[in-house]
């Protein structure tokens, strides 16, 4: 196949990857998004909950209403199924049919004449004067390493690796519905999620349930969603979902940025530069900030290409140091007891509330999503 120079090659069509080449696609660049899926819609990791800020990026602006349902408030659960609701003035979550977002993300590439090469994967590149060539694929001046936790790009160009990491699984459940739809109801267990939790939302099209727990490399301990779904059947409804109509399932960074995340014209974005939340690993947001701000970046570089090394996006580069602290004490000081205890406490509502809406109160403006075509 017949090589191509590009100003610079995407690797990975997820969130941050499609942020970072849209933008750059904004400021006139000539990009090139891989993708080693022949469908964006197949073999998501991503789970189907944003937060309502997410709906605000630009890469999410007129996504068609019927791909989103507005969840308005959560019901956080103890281990022994006592709960709290929770709830912020003005303020969603909302559920999503991931793999239709996803297709309707790649089609928008397309439309903004960014080349998208579906079932092409990364398998390495080299430095040729000050460009990268990619066989098979082209050549260009920077490449942007968007292809996950497990990033190829970065275990190949010698960048930072994500170190620390929670495993999930994640069902769905078409044409089902909850005994109360209208909350993300979220699940503390020792037992079932060390060192995170379990959920279930209302979606779209159904239910998604998911799971997940501190990973060891190695290990072959994974979720156990099943007994999960069972245990909190009679809190959900879910006392006989049937077999899942899709399952997603993979490993999510805990640990924060990673420390080398650029250089010699390669930068990683979003989960492949550990841009996830340590506490509540929330990725979705976080990576089409730091996409479309890599984005930015680059492009000023490319308009100035003799200014030196890219420069570092510090705002688009959090610390997580909170809540890095967090996950130190959540690995460490998980006791189902304690969490019984103390859920009704305003101490413990405080703390969740700061967790799941940033802060006490806090308001964001509805989205603006173009009417359903149905």
């Amino acid at each position: 196949m017949q090589e191509t120079d590009y100003d610079v090659i995407v690797v990975g069509a997820g969130f941050a990857g499609i942020a970072c080449a849209r933008t750059l696609a904004q400021h006139g660049a000539r990009v090139c998004v891989v993708d080693r899926k022949r469908d964006l819609g197949e073999r998501i990791h991503t789970t189907g909950i944003l937060v309502a800020e997410a709906l605000l990026h630009p890469c999410l602006a007129g996504l068609p209403a019927a791909q989103i349902r507005a969840v308005p408030h959560v019901r956080l659960y103890a281990p022994n199924l006592r709960s709290v609701r929770l709830a912020a003035p003005d303020y969603r979550f909302y559920t999503t049919d991931t793999p239709a977002l996803m297709r309707w993300l790649g089609d928008g590439l397309v439309e903004r004449g960014i080349t998208l090469r579906l079932g092409t994967p990364f398998r390495d590149a080299e430095r040729t004067g000050d460009r990268w060539r990619l066989p098979g694929i082209g050549r260009a001046r920077w490449l942007v390493g968007a292809d996950g936790a497990t990033s190829r790009v970065a275990m190949r160009l010698g960048l930072g690796r994500v170190d620390q990491w929670l495993y999930g699984v994640e069902h769905e459940f078409d044409g089902v519905a909850l005994r109360e739809p209208d909350a993300l109801h979220c699940f503390i267990s020792k037992h079932y999620a060390p060192g995170y939790i379990g959920w279930v939302a209302q979606t779209p099209t159904g239910v998604q349930a998911g799971l997940a727990r501190r990973h060891t490399p190695g290990s072959p301990v994974v979720p156990d969603i099943d007994g999960f779904l069972r245990h909190t059947a009679v809190m959900t409804g879910l006392s006989a979902p049937g077999r899942p109509d899709s399952i997603r399932a993979g490993l999510i960074p805990c640990g924060g940025p990673v420390h080398a995340w650029q250089r010699d014209g390669v930068v990683l974005v979003g989960d492949a530069a550990g841009m996830v939340s340590p506490v509540t690993a929330g990725g979705i947001h976080a990576g089409l900030r730091h996409g479309s701000a890599v984005g930015e970046a680059l492009a000023c570089r490319l308009q100035c290409p003799d200014a030196g090394d890219i420069p570092v996006v510090t705002r688009a580069v959090p610390g997580f140091r909170t809540k890095r602290a967090l996950r130190w004490a959540f690995d460490h000081a998980q006791f189902d007891g304690p969490f019984d205890l103390a859920l009704r406490t305003p101490f413990m509502r405080l703390v969740a509330e700061r967790l799941y809406f940033h802060r006490r109160g806090h308001v964001v403006p509805a989205p603006d999503v173009s009417p359903s075509m149905d």
